[in-house]
């Protein structure tokens, strides 16, 4: 029987590191670094400056990702179809994921932004796990990217601008055997219409189209109820995870990685104390990005391959919640790929600036 596994991992990060005292101050928010670690685990984030898309970041990541898979298969990768995971595309319309299939060089291949919230990659994921199994599609470039901070993130808001951080990861998904390292084993997904104002932008689309004369611009920043989106994170990734070990046919005692969406550090140990999670198996980069939304996750896998504290055919269990609400749980073989990273726009060179707009490009 065959199935799909993860052959690349690939990130890529804005090189703006910045720490909580730093963000306090350039953005006066009462608060304090002790403040910001003790409730939701995070030290810093990488923040994107202005001329830094969402795409420049995906372009970077696919890009480190195909590199990766050449690396493992000696070469053979030329992906089919590529699927963004984002809330923050580069425009409201056209989508942008096949601009980053062009940048890519990925001439005249099948192209889609998946819209997810923070369980963008979870979806995304699944999707290219459907195709490949299918045999629609040979090979499945994933990527996640956000930028948060530059488009959703009101900066003055305690409640949400100590929290998320802008980066990009990427995998190529490709026909695998059941148990071989990157073999997805189960994928479970689910969604609950009625938290749509738990973590929502109010304004901007056609429910209430935004325009200067009818509402201020903090209708166009995220707002979010911190309580209730805890509770059901909680409830839901348990639950989410559960059944993908079910579906895998594993305990969770046999869990060797646990990577859950970096999004609170409170929330991803209660997720892990309620399925009983033996000790010592939660992995993340919390504490260093913050929650990146749908790009969490695959930056939280590429991490814990870089740092060795998970290896090759693992059983490994992902888990994501998302605004929406949304969720979903992989249960997978840790990939043997060795994780690629570029910089934004180091993938090629840098396209033509947009009137009005200079394209940076960073070392």
């Amino acid at each position: 029987m065959t199935t799909s596994g993860l052959i690349g991992l690939g990130m890529s990060l804005p090189p703006d590191i910045v720490p909580n005292d730093r963000l306090i101050q350039d953005n006066g928010l009462d608060s304090s670094d002790e403040w910001i670690r003790t409730r939701t685990g995070i030290s810093a984030r990488r923040m994107a400056d202005e001329y830094t898309s969402t795409g420049d970041l995906g372009v970077a990541a696919g890009a480190a990702a195909l590199a990766s898979a050449r690396f493992v298969t000696g070469g053979d990768v030329r992906p089919d179809m590529v699927i963004l995971a984002t809330t923050t595309p580069d425009h409201r319309c056209p989508s942008t994921a096949p601009h980053i299939a062009h940048r890519l060089g990925l001439k005249d291949i099948a192209a889609v932004d998946v819209s997810a919230a923070c369980s963008g990659f979870v979806y995304a994921l699944s999707l290219a796990h459907a195709l490949v199994v299918a045999g629609t599609y040979r090979q499945v470039l994933v990527v996640a990217a956000e930028t948060y901070t530059t488009t959703l993130i009101d900066p003055h808001d305690r409640d949400t601008a100590i929290l998320f951080g802008d980066g990009a990861g990427a995998v190529v998904v490709a026909p695998a055997a059941p148990g071989d390292p990157g073999a997805i084993e189960s994928i479970q997904l689910g969604s609950d219409g009625t938290g749509l104002e738990v973590f929502h932008v109010p304004a901007g689309g056609s429910r209430s189209p935004f325009r200067m004369s009818q509402g201020p611009v903090e209708e166009l920043y995220v707002k979010m109820n911190g309580r209730a989106l805890y509770t059901s994170a909680v409830r839901r990734m348990t639950a989410t995870a559960r059944a993908a070990l079910s579906g895998a046919g594993w305990s969770v005692e046999e869990v060797d990685v646990f990577i859950g969406h970096q999004a609170n550090q409170r929330i991803l140990d209660s997720v892990a104390e309620h399925l009983g999670l033996p000790p010592g198996r939660q992995q993340g980069n919390l504490r260093e990005l913050g929650n990146t939304a749908a790009a969490s996750v695959p930056l939280a896998v590429a991490d814990a391959a870089l740092r060795g504290a998970a290896g090759p055919g693992d059983r490994t269990l992902l888990a994501a919640f998302g605004a929406g609400f949304t969720w979903g749980s992989v249960a997978l073989r840790f990939p043997a790929a060795v994780p690629y990273s570029l910089a934004p726009h180091a993938a090629g060179a840098p396209e033509p600036a947009a009137p009005g707009r200079r394209v940076a490009t960073h070392a």
